[in-house]
């Protein structure tokens, strides 16, 4: 069986944004934040006391912002342009849930947009709008079951970058292309045939030939995380799983998984 903690994450999927945002949410510390002055891009905005903020939860479609030969990813000008609408010259308040500054002194939070409504979730309202993926972090992992449950939705309903190919949820059982995209962040979906340990670490093996094949490998910093979520992923074995991170062609394509949120259970056998 799964653990009680991934059965709890399917669970709030399901459940609606008005009944989970009190059990996703109600831990972050709320700070007043100022007046939006600039948005940088679909996930990053410039207060008038100077802070940088990159919403954390999420990642938006990247501009090149003055790299060299950087590409703009497809619908990168319309999330800016979203963003700037719902938050350029309002007021906001940050929510912190865990690590608050990178290494970039941003500040690491979510944003809460104040309307003449009530207050919107800046990153809630990104992902619903197709303008916005879950990306998220070891040490930083808050408010996730509503963003989560947001990006089903507007990826079923095609809104978005769901209908750009681009975004596509990737097959696990097709390793070559899998291979093209690395260097990317990618969405992977497939059953898991063999989850095992060995040298310290979590192989999930989504075929036989493992220096070819798809693998997600779970590092003991990250086992650690898992043990403390009280999460086994050795139960994974035969699961249908959704995997997201960053590809990498080290024995086959592969991505390394950080914490327990990059797996998303479809199905557990």
């Amino acid at each position: 069986m799964l653990s009680t903690s991934l059965v709890r994450l399917a669970t709030l999927a399901a459940l609606s944004a008005v009944s989970t945002a009190a059990l996703a949410c109600a831990d972050l510390r709320m700070v007043p934040g100022g007046t939006v002055v600039q948005v940088t891009d679909g996930d990053t905005l410039v207060l008038d006391s100077g802070l940088v903020v990159r919403l954390i939860g999420m990642q938006a479609p990247k501009l090149p912002l003055g790299r060299e030969g950087f590409p703009t990813w497809p619908l990168a000008p319309e999330a800016k342009a979203a963003l700037e609408a719902l938050a350029l010259n309002k007021t906001v308040q940050l929510g912190y849930g865990g690590a608050e500054i990178d290494r970039y002194e941003r500040a690491l939070a979510h944003v809460f947009v104040a309307t003449p409504e009530g207050d919107v979730w800046a990153q809630q309202a990104m992902v619903a709008r197709g303008l916005a993926r879950v990306y998220s972090f070891p040490d930083n992992r808050a408010c996730l079951d509503l963003l989560f449950a947001a990006e089903g939705r507007a990826r079923l309903s095609g809104l978005g970058i769901w209908r750009d190919p681009y975004y596509s949820v990737r097959a696990a059982n097709a390793p070559g292309d899998l291979l093209a995209r690395a260097g990317q962040y990618e969405l992977v979906e497939g059953r898991v045939l063999l989850a095992e340990q060995g040298g310290g670490r979590v192989y999930l093996n989504f075929g036989r030939f493992w220096k070819e094949d798809f693998t997600a490998v779970i590092e003991a910093p990250a086992l650690r995380v898992f043990a403390e979520a009280g999460i086994d992923p050795l139960v994974l074995e035969g699961a249908l799983v959704r995997v997201r991170g960053w590809v990498d062609d080290r024995d086959g394509p592969r991505i390394e998984v950080t914490h327990p949120e990059q797996i998303e259970v479809l199905a557990t056998r």
